[in-house]
């Protein structure tokens, strides 16, 4: 379909529609972190928020989705016992009204140890069909999901062509997590746009990149959780903090960083943190809040 050059002059755009904000319904996103940082929790709790909608308190992350819509989870790493203990842990933190309104509209499907790829064309005829009217697909995790060369720009970009190809049938937004490399995660930049394990064009091509990033030691002696006058996270205290963040929006300004903690389970939970006034340091403080 071409687009009518005359006619976008004269009308007025249709209005966008957004998965959550920044992450336009039709496109393909990605969401990395190191190993263990807590990225399929975060997933998780992304896609209940969908699968919720307006249901008071399905949304734990705080990512305010436009609407509720169909969610269908492929977990590619872990299987269906742990699943079971991460949505249980979730769920505790979750409304009746809430829990009710996510298993009516997520389905979790494990998929390790199978022989899934994206780019085998019987394959993608099946996810089509399989998620046809989704509000979200994740892919838990892109590596499990595919036979090609990580580290080759042109399969990378054939791999996302073929979640674009995904997401264009279904009209659902396709987040796929990917770990960072092991220099990025070594260095602290798991924050930025390159840090992605692989070839660039995976993080290029996606519309949309969201990162969880351990705290660091500089930040933990930093911060402190509010209200102000309590003393900083602290090295023993801040592997349960992680920051979250947008490294790559094509559509729209990305909105400021927020902190999650971790409860025992590994839930995330919005935290308040500031910088601690015991630090001395009080002015151009850095702050993130969920």
């Amino acid at each position: 379909m071409t687009v009518n050059v005359q006619a976008a002059f004269e009308n007025d755009p249709p209005a966008l529609d957004f998965v959550w904000p920044g992450f336009l319904a039709g496109t393909v996103g990605a969401l990395v972190a190191p190993g263990g940082a807590g990225k399929s929790f975060w997933a998780l709790e992304a896609a209940m928020a969908v699968a919720g909608g307006d249901a008071p308190g399905s949304d734990l992350l705080g990512l305010e989705p436009s609407r509720a819509g169909q969610v269908v989870y492929f977990a590619g790493e872990d299987p269906a016992p742990i699943l079971d203990c991460r949505i249980h842990a979730i769920g505790r933190h979750l409304s009746d009204t809430a829990r009710s309104a996510i298993a009516g509209r997520m389905t979790v499907e494990p998929v390790a140890g199978s022989s899934m790829s994206v780019t085998d064309r019987h394959t993608l005829h099946q996810l089509v069909e399989r998620c046809s009217g989704a509000r979200l697909v994740v892919l838990d995790t892109l590596s499990r999901m595919h036979r090609l060369d990580e580290n080759s720009n042109g399969d990378m970009a054939a791999v996302v062509t073929c979640l674009e190809r995904l997401a264009l049938e279904t009209g659902a937004s396709v987040l796929f997590l990917h770990h960072v490399s092991k220099g990025s995660a070594r260095e602290g930049a798991t924050d930025h746009q390159g840090a992605a394990r692989g070839a660039s064009a995976l993080v290029d091509n996606a519309r949309w990149c969201g990162f969880v990033a351990p705290m660091t030691s500089e930040e933990a002696a930093r911060l402190g959780e509010e209200p102000k006058g309590v003393p900083p996270i602290g090295e023993a205290r801040r592997r349960h903090f992680v920051r979250f963040g947008v490294s790559k929006q094509n559509y729209g300004s990305a909105p400021p960083d927020r902190w999650y903690s971790r409860d025992g389970h590994g839930v995330l939970l919005p935290a308040a943190l500031s910088a601690s006034e015991l630090t001395g340091r009080r002015k151009g403080a850095h702050r993130a809040q969920a």
